[in-house]
């Protein structure tokens, strides 16, 4: 009896074919050019500093492919884990700001400003493991992928999901900002935790070390990508797609489907985590502003224009929505808005699956059917010719 799993997987783009295939790999070596060799050479250090802002935003438009492209969880909440890994970054970083020599007009020296300003006179105990760099890199992943674990679990283990899901998701990035908003003496309140000047003694804010930053915003971007590329090729990424079209006939053949959801929707929490601390790094502040339920839906919005099964459409549709958002509100700071919108309602009622359905039913098969033209035919030896 065939395994339902692999009969549903026979119909979608998913299988056993290599980890990349020829295209996937040209699209790979594109993306990397780009950002690693055009945009350097071409851009100034502002304009550079900007679309690295963009790429950061790019890692949560990749955990959307997942969650939404590939299992069917469509999250509206994705800037609570972008958020939260930016906040963890940014507390390491306040703290390195806030040395006693930096702070000793303070009523209370060694404390962040914001704290001082609100009568609070010691660290909070949950600041305290950000004093260490790299127990911060930890907990810049771990804590948002906790805060998806207690949720996805708490949802999907009763079978919510859909419309609902997503719902839920908006409320709780809603909640998020209210309590980062309220606890100001804690967080920083509405202007979020700013002045942030080193990393372990190195000064982020010139231009050698935001030039840095970029490549290494970039170089993790890739990284990313081929986890991504790994989990959308193997076992794992055919049985997310059963689960997506079938759920009931994956759940029937014996296989966890909370276990699943839970497993899409806590990576797309870490890759979001990523960008959010890497977005604090190369920015220099974070704040609720980019936490709350606009974020979300606009990174949404990234991964629909993109292609929201294609994780190179992805990086692409960030770039180009954040590209024209910059242009519109340069040129049109009036009508920006809606030029942004138009853009977003073109692209889904003109092309469904995005820049990258453009791509692979428009542009692919006609290279295909060049790089076939333009191989050599193969010689026909004539029957009862011996070979030399």
């Amino acid at each position: 009896m065939t395994n339902p799993v692999q009969a549903l997987s026979k119909s979608v783009t998913v299988n056993d074919s290599p980890f990349m295939k020829p295209m996937e790999w040209l699209s790979l070596l594109v993306l990397a050019g780009f950002v690693l060799v055009v945009l350097p050479v071409f851009l100034d250090g502002f304009r550079l500093n900007l679309v690295g802002k963009y790429l950061t935003y790019a890692f949560v438009a990749l955990g959307l492919v997942i969650c939404w492209g590939y299992a069917g969880i469509l999250s509206l909440g994705q800037g609570v884990f972008f958020g939260l890994g930016g906040y963890c970054m940014a507390m390491y970083l306040k703290l390195e700001a806030s040395s006693v020599e930096n702070t000793k007009i303070q009523s209370t020296p060694g404390i962040p400003d914001f704290m001082d300003w609100n009568q609070i006179t010691a660290l909070p105990w949950f600041w305290q493991p950000f004093k260490s760099l790299p127990l911060t890199l930890i907990l810049v992943v771990a804590v948002p992928v906790l805060f998806a674990l207690v949720i996805s679990a708490a949802m999907f283990k009763r079978r919510v999901g859909g419309t609902y899901f997503a719902i839920i998701t908006q409320a709780i990035a809603a909640i998020l900002t209210i309590l980062i908003v309220g606890q100001q003496g804690y967080t920083g309140g509405i202007n979020g935790i700013t002045d942030l000047r080193t990393l372990n003694g190195w000064d982020i804010r010139t231009d050698s070390a935001k030039f840095a930053l970029y490549f290494v915003n970039a170089g993790l971007l890739i990284a990313c990508i081929l986890a991504a590329q790994y989990v959308k090729r193997s076992k794992l990424g055919r049985i997310l797609v059963a689960m997506r079209d079938k759920e009931d006939r994956v759940r029937f053949s014996g296989y966890s489907v909370a276990g699943f959801k839970i497993f899409a929707f806590c990576l797309a929490a870490a890759f979001a985590a990523i960008g959010g601390a890497m977005f604090t790094l190369q920015v220099g502040f974070m704040s609720p502003s980019f936490v709350g339920i606009v974020p979300s839906i606009e990174m949404v919005i990234y991964a629909a224009v993109g292609g929201r099964l294609s994780l190179f459409g992805a990086v692409w549709g960030t770039l180009l929505v954040n590209f024209a958002k910059t242009s519109f509100s340069e040129s049109f700071p009036d009508l920006w808005l809606f030029g942004l919108g138009a853009l977003f309602i073109a692209v889904v009622l003109a092309f469904p699956n995005g820049l990258a359905g453009i791509w692979r039913e428009q542009i692919e098969p006609r290279l295909t059917r060049r790089v076939k033209a333009l191989r050599p035919a193969p010689v026909a030896i004539p029957h009862g010719t011996p070979a030399e």
